[in-house]
């Protein structure tokens, strides 16, 4: 959060005695804002309030704090908070409109330890505004059971801004790597561009040669002929020789051509490395616009509390749903936040290693898309997968690579309205590349 955490105070509820319960008394009612401790104002208005309605709030009512300084914004509402005032019943209004569906919720919590444990369900599912302000002011909560949840959402905001740290530079060493391979690969090609040079030097070169021996065998020719014609001994000695000498320069000249052969296919051979050095490049720089758009995209939000709650109060359905097929597990969190930084919300099935294949067919007509690394996923999976989409019409990206980089930038293509199945549009062949 922007705001700093408020210092509790010691209350004097503890100390003063305990009241009797007349039977007489009408009904609890739940706590309104400005009857919160104040120790409860930060996290409520930092967590469950949007900023678009903190700064809607602060041009109706002319908060001294510009609108443009969110963390001052904060500071006033939390102050205007501690009291029953205009502000603070708005406020209360707002938040009792926005989480609704969670009030309604708690409301069937009919004890202190109800409460608690129907906070920890939500909690624990990464739903933090709505039920933390229907748990706050529930009519049933106690003092401590308030306390113990406010030292739970304080201690989580510290772990968001952690892993958002871990997250920065992670990203930051990706485009490092991503910097030495350019530069290795800007290296690669240079020496690739002099090898050519070299390869196309000889090349000529041989066929030069081949020319002359051409011309050699023409030559050989005649000679021959005239050989036949010759009648004298000292003649046909000394064409013999001469002959032997042409025998020779021509077996040589059939070696420098059995070089240049060789020179021939080393050079196809340089071509194709090549055009696949040419392939894993533009891969890359493929790889790079991605995560760069995604660095952007990470750096365009406030804070990882206002990730949060935006995550929290958008309904699920205004999500489309992708199912991956594969890849590795252990990564399964980084893909979920990549695939919500593309609005999209992942489902995953890790392709028959602990989870059924039966589970496949419901799981891929109830998505939008699939996506599936090809090379971390066994082979029953990879064929079912692709008839299972093409006979229910689904969009499926089949790639290669189960790295952060490689999913994102197979996000990035569904979201562009590229697959490999079921896709006229698409610009992928149906292949498992």
């Amino acid at each position: 959060m922007h705001a700093p955490a408020i210092l509790r105070q010691s209350g004097i509820n503890s100390l003063l005695p305990e009241k009797t319960i007349d039977i007489h008394t009408p009904p609890v009612k739940r706590m309104k804002l400005w009857e919160l401790d104040r120790t409860h104002h930060c996290p409520v208005i930092g967590l469950c309030l949007p900023p678009s309605d903190l700064e809607c709030f602060a041009r109706h009512f002319h908060f001294n704090a510009p609108t443009n300084n969110a963390h001052a914004l904060h500071v006033e509402a939390v102050c205007c908070a501690t009291s029953r005032n205009a502000v603070s019943e708005t406020i209360h209004k707002r938040l009792d409109r926005l989480h609704r569906s969670y009030i309604k919720q708690f409301e069937a919590a009919k004890t202190d330890n109800e409460v608690l444990t129907l906070w920890r369900t939500h909690f624990s599912n990464g739903k933090v505004a709505g039920p933390l302000w229907a748990a706050l002011t529930h009519k049933r909560i106690s003092s401590e059971t308030r306390e113990e949840i406010h030292d739970t959402v304080h201690m989580h905001m510290h772990e968001a801004v952690a892993k958002l740290s871990a997250m920065q530079n992670r990203v930051s060493q990706t485009e490092q790597t991503l910097k030495e391979l350019t530069e290795q690969l800007e290296l690669t090609k240079g020496k690739h561009a002099q090898t050519e040079l070299r390869l196309r030097q000889r090349l000529e070169q041989a066929t030069v040669e081949i020319r002359q021996l051409q011309q050699s065998r023409r030559e050989d020719d005649t000679l021959r002929q005239r050989l036949k014609m010759l009648e004298s001994g000292y003649t046909m000695i000394s064409m013999g020789q001469r002959l032997m000498l042409l025998t020779t320069e021509n077996e040589q000249l059939q070696i420098k051509v059995a070089q240049a052969d060789e020179l021939k296919r080393s050079l196809k051979k340089a071509c194709h490395n090549l055009t696949e050095l040419y392939r894993e490049r533009d891969t890359l720089h493929t790889e790079r616009d991605t995560l760069e758009n995604l660095l952007l995209a990470f750096s365009a939000t406030h804070t990882m509390d206002k990730e949060s709650a935006d995550i929290v109060d958008a309904p699920t359905a205004s999500y489309d749903c992708i199912l991956c097929v594969g890849g590795r597990s252990a990564q399964l969190p980084h893909y979920r936040v990549l695939a919500r930084q593309f609005g999209f919300k992942l489902s995953h099935h890790d392709g028959g290693q602990e989870d059924a294949l039966s589970r496949l067919p419901e799981m891929v007509y109830g998505a939008t898309a699939v996506i599936c690394p090809t090379d971390c996923v066994s082979h029953a999976a990879y064929y079912q997968i692709k008839r299972l989409c093409r006979l229910g019409r689904k969009p499926c990206l089949l790639f290669k690579g189960t790295g952060i980089s490689s999913f994102a930038t197979a996000l990035a293509k569904i979201a562009a309205g590229e697959a490999s199945i079921n896709n006229l549009s698409s610009l992928l062949p149906e292949t498992t590349a």
